[in-house]
C-alpha cells in the first residue's frame, strides 16, 4: 500500500502502532489516540500524532483510508464501564466514519472480534451464528451492523476483521497494555522474572495465537483490496495454555510451574480456532509466523 493519506484510530496502541509504523514509509500516516492503552513512544517520529478521542467532532478526517482500531478492547473494561464502552466502541465508530465519509473517504478497515464465536474447538468461519455474551461483544456486533449500513447506503468498502488472540510480547508495543496484554506476553514476563503465571481452571483452554505482524499484513491487504464484509484473521492452529507455559519455559531456560486458579467469570471463552479461508481467497493472505517462532521473538529480549 503506497501513496495514501491514512487515519489510524487507536494508532498509538498495540496493533495500531505496529500498523502505523509499517505504513509510514510509503504513506502519510495520521494517528488519533486518547492514550488510554497507547503511548506516542510506540510510534515512528515522522507520524502525525493527535491526542484525541474518537468521540471528538474535529478529527483529522481528510483521508483516503480509515483504519479504525480504537476501542475499549476487553470484556472487563465493558463490564466495569458499560456506558463508556458503548460510547467509545459504537458511537466513536459512527462518529469517525461519518467524518471521513464527509471528506470523501470510501475505504474503511475496522477491528471486530473473534470473541463473538464463543468457545469453539472446530474452526470458526464467518457464516457461523454469533451472539453477544458480553458488553464488549455486543459493541463489536453493533459496529459490524453499522458497517453494513455504510456499505449498503453509501457504497463504502467496510472490512470488519475478527482478530484471533493477537500477540507480540513486551519487547514490542504490547507492554503498555499491562494487564490487558495477550496472555503470551504476560506469561513470558512472569516466567522471565521468576513469577509463576496464573492459569484459569486446569490450563486446558486453547487459543489461536496470531502474531501482530501477520495481523498488520492482513489489515493492509484488506485496504488494498477494498474488502467489504467480515473476515477472520487467525492461524488455524490452537495451543492450550499448559503447552504455552512449556514452550515459554523452554525458550527462556526457566522451569517454573503455573498456578491454577478458579475461572473468575461464567462467560469465559475456553477455546478459539480460526478458519481464515475467506481472507486467504480474497487476498492470498496466509499467516507467516509460526507460534514457535513467535514464542522465540517474545522471549528474545529476556535472553
Amino acid at each position: 500500500m503506497e501513496g495514501h493519506r491514512v487515519l489510524i484510530t487507536g494508532g498509538a496502541g498495540f496493533i495500531g502502532s505496529n500498523l502505523a509504523n509499517q505504513l509510514v514509509d510509503s504513506n502519510d500516516v495520521i494517528v488519533v489516540d486518547d492514550l488510554y492503552l497507547g503511548t506516542p513512544e510506540n510510534l515512528d517520529p515522522s507520524i502525525e500524532f493527535h491526542e484525541a478521542s474518537v468521540l471528538d467532532e474535529d478529527l483529522p478526517a481528510d483521508v483516503d483510508v480509515l483504519f479504525h482500531l480504537a476501542a475499549l478492547s476487553s470484556r472487563n473494561m465493558h463490564e466495569d464501564q458499560p456506558r463508556r464502552g458503548v460510547r467509545v466502541n459504537v458511537e466513536g465508530f459512527v462518529n469517525t466514519v461519518e467524518q471521513v465519509r464527509e471528506h470523501g473517504c470510501d475505504t474503511v478497515v475496522y477491528a471486530s472480534t473473534s470473541s463473538i464465536y464463543g468457545s469453539q474447538t472446530e474452526p470458526s468461519c464467518e457464516e457461523m451464528a454469533v451472539e453477544a455474551q458480553t458488553g464488549y461483544e455486543a459493541s463489536k456486533l453493533a459496529r459490524e451492523r453499522y458497517a453494513e449500513y455504510y456499505s449498503n447506503q453509501y457504497g463504502m468498502s467496510m472490512a470488519g476483521l475478527r482478530f484471533f488472540s493477537v500477540y507480540q510480547g513486551y519487547g514490542g508495543a504490547e507492554k503498555h497494555k499491562g494487564e490487558y496484554a495477550n496472555t503470551v506476553a504476560q506469561f513470558a514476563d512472569d516466567l522471565a522474572n521468576g513469577r509463576a503465571p496464573e492459569l484459569y481452571g486446569d490450563g486446558s483452554q486453547t487459543r489461536d495465537f496470531t502474531h501482530v505482524e501477520d495481523i498488520v499484513r492482513g489489515i493492509e491487504l484488506a485496504a488494498e483490496h477494498r474488502l467489504d464484509g467480515i473476515y477472520n484473521l487467525g492461524t488455524g492452529e490452537s495451543y492450550d495454555f499448559n503447552t504455552v507455559i512449556e514452550l515459554l519455559n523452554e525458550a527462556l531456560g526457566t522451569d517454573i510451574d503455573p498456578v491454577y486458579v478458579e475461572t473468575p467469570f461464567d462467560d469465559y471463552v475456553h477455546d478459539t480456532l480460526a478458519d481464515s479461508t475467506k481472507m486467504s481467497e480474497a487476498t492470498d493472505w496466509e499467516p507467516q509466523i509460526s507460534f514457535e517462532e513467535g514464542i522465540e521473538r517474545v522471549c528474545e529480549p529476556y535472553t
